[in-house]
């Protein structure tokens, strides 16, 4: 991965600071029994907005990048460097409560470095959390980031959790949109846009009417969960 990719991905124009972080931690710690003052890893935690979202939150975060610019990007943020592909997390054996990672897994030809040590520095008990592009809604955009390396679904990311351990496995489809994790029944507008849009014309109607909901009802990601034994 190039050493400029935070900064080209993450350009405050290109991708601008919201509330969604903060949003998404309150869902996903209701959702999964995230428990506050728990100790919580980000693995490629990047500019940092999810880190500090949990840590605002009340948890007690540490994170870990591969790009030196995410230390200098979150500057009060604990975050180490760490090349998840091949090294081992600057963490103790049963260390940790959560292990949580966003659009990550999918920059990884091969996730069982990645897997293993999520494994290994979690308490018996502790929990891991997971978000990456659904395939089949982003086929036609995965490759857009050009450090995309291996795309998911549902049961690959379920196999991935199985396979290295974890049980209590739950995986499924993820609308990045509150306003369906409050009120399910929208969905189903969601999905009768589906079936006239794809995602180039679901972003440009999102541009043209800055709408977020176009994209993100086509767009979806897949949502994991483990726990270790």
């Amino acid at each position: 991965m190039g050493s400029n990719y935070l900064t080209v991905t993450y350009d405050l124009v290109r991708t601008p600071k919201t509330d969604y972080p903060a949003l998404l931690v309150k869902f996903l710690s209701e959702k999964f029994g995230l428990q506050i003052g728990s100790t919580l890893l980000e693995v490629g935690c990047g500019r940092g907005d999810f880190l500090k979202a949990f840590a605002n939150a009340g948890f007690d975060c540490f994170g870990v990048d591969r790009e030196e610019s995410a230390i200098e990007l979150s500057e009060k943020l604990n975050i180490k460097t760490c090349d998840i592909s091949k090294d081992s997390l600057p963490f103790e054996d049963n260390s940790l409560d959560i292990v949580f990672h966003k659009s990550l897994i999918e920059h990884l030809y091969v996730p069982d470095n990645l897997m293993r040590e999520t494994f290994r520095v979690l308490k018996k008990g502790g929990k891991v959390v997971i978000l990456t592009p659904d395939w089949v809604s982003q086929m036609r955009n995965f490759y857009e980031d050009i450090t995309h390396c291996r795309p998911y679904d549902r049961r690959a990311l379920r196999d991935a959790l199985a396979i290295f351990g974890f049980e209590n496995i739950i995986t499924e489809k993820f609308y990045q949109l509150p306003v369906i994790w409050k009120h399910k029944w929208v969905t189903i507008f969601s999905k009768i846009l589906q079936l006239f849009l794809n995602s180039h014309s679901a972003r440009f109607i999102t541009e043209k009417t800055r709408i977020k909901f176009f994209r993100w009802s086509v767009e979806l990601m897949i949502l994991g969960f483990g726990a270790k034994p």
